[in-house]
């Protein structure tokens, strides 16, 4: 087994179109977990165009591609998930069979340390080294919208006629409903990036498009388009005002939903399940097996969603100083945080708290 470690830039055409392969038959092989867009080539790639410190290890075996890790290192080899606190899916993509050593993938790319916080399932040398496991809902597509509508009928009935008809009375009184899957105009991508930034304002929550670069992110992967990946800005419009919006990435099979908002004038209408329910309709159409809706206790993804997935958040460490001094900083942090999200005696008041925070940070009372 060889491993070898290059920038972003350096990697071939052949190892990329290996690394897509891998994706595109993982499915088939029973890890459809690996077919995940964040996963993939293009979203490495992008990262490493806005963040320094992106590496991809090629592992090959009879001199093919076995597997490929993309990590960002610090200069002290620090490492963490490409896209840590953004990545919906982090860890290994590698063909049926491959197994490694954790430690020893750490070592040959110079880490001392590897963080992550949404490591898939089946990733079995790295979840031996998970502090904690989650739920992450899915809806699945694979029979088809009208099969997925029937079930969300028969499971949440008084949830799924309220949506509908909000969707009809949003017809009524702001005019006819359009929705744009695949929108192209970056002015709405603008539009959404607004909604979302007040939104983590008004909640009290950090207001991640404050960061350039996860602005050039979002934009650069909203021009990213290829045969099994793109960028996905899908709007939902009331008499031709977009009411509702999301933007996320999606492979052949899969499309994660990763920045959703709405405006909230509509608020009363839920046109952020409304778009939602045209995503499902329109992905389905498109041939994806499911939608991601990513970890976290959310009500809406509670009512929506057909099963879970599950994801993992630790550590792998080397005997190494800088190892033990990172896990020492970052672990009572993550602790805290996951004690607070998983007790609602303990998270309603919080989230109460940030909201106060938030409006006063607006301006509000």
């Amino acid at each position: 087994m060889d491993i070898s470690v290059y920038r972003p830039g350096e990697l071939t055409a052949t190892d990329r179109a290996a690394w897509t392969a891998m994706q595109a038959k993982a499915h088939l092989h029973g890890s459809p977990e690996l077919a995940n867009p964040f996963l993939s080539p293009e979203f490495a790639l992008a990262v490493g165009r806005c963040r320094r410190g992106v590496r991809i290890a090629v592992v090959r075996e009879d001199g093919e591609p076995a597997a490929f890790f993309p990590f960002q290192r610090s200069a002290a080899g620090v490492g963490r998930a490409v896209g840590l606190g953004l990545s919906d899916a982090q860890g290994v993509v590698h063909r049926p069979g491959f197994t490694w050593d954790a430690r020893d993938l750490l070592r040959a790319c110079g880490l001392s340390v590897w963080e992550f916080d949404h490591l898939v399932e089946g990733q079995r040398p790295f979840e031996a080294h998970a502090s904690g496991t989650f739920p992450s809902p899915v809806i699945d597509l694979d029979q088809g919208y009208e099969a997925y509508l029937a079930d969300l009928r028969g499971r949440s009935p008084k949830f799924t006629r309220s949506t509908l008809a909000k969707g009809r009375k949003l017809g009524r009184d702001a005019g006819e409903v359009v929705y744009v899957h695949d929108e192209r105009d970056p002015a709405a991508l603008r539009t959404l990036m607004g909604w979302k930034s007040a939104q983590y304002r008004r909640t009290g929550r950090s207001d991640r498009f404050a960061h350039d670069w996860i602005t050039r992110l979002v934009q650069h992967l909203f021009h990213t388009r290829s045969e099994p990946f793109a960028g996905i800005l899908s709007v939902l419009y009331a008499d031709g005002k977009p009411v509702a919006a999301h933007f996320g990435l999606r492979t052949e099979r899969v499309l994660v939903c990763w920045f959703p908002a709405y405006d909230p004038a509509y608020a009363k209408y839920s046109p952020g399940l409304l778009l939602h329910l045209r995503m499902a309709e329109a992905a389905a159409a498109d041939g994806i097996a499911h939608l991601d809706l990513g970890r976290g206790q959310k009500q809406y993804k509670d009512s929506m969603k057909t099963r879970e997935i599950h994801v993992s958040e630790g550590w792998v460490t080397r005997r190494h100083p800088v190892a033990y001094g990172h896990r020492a900083r970052r672990a009572p942090v993550r602790a805290l945080r996951n004690v607070v999200v998983s007790r609602p005696e303990l998270f309603e008041p919080a989230d109460k708290l940030l909201k106060h925070m938030g409006r006063i940070r607006s301006g509000g009372k």
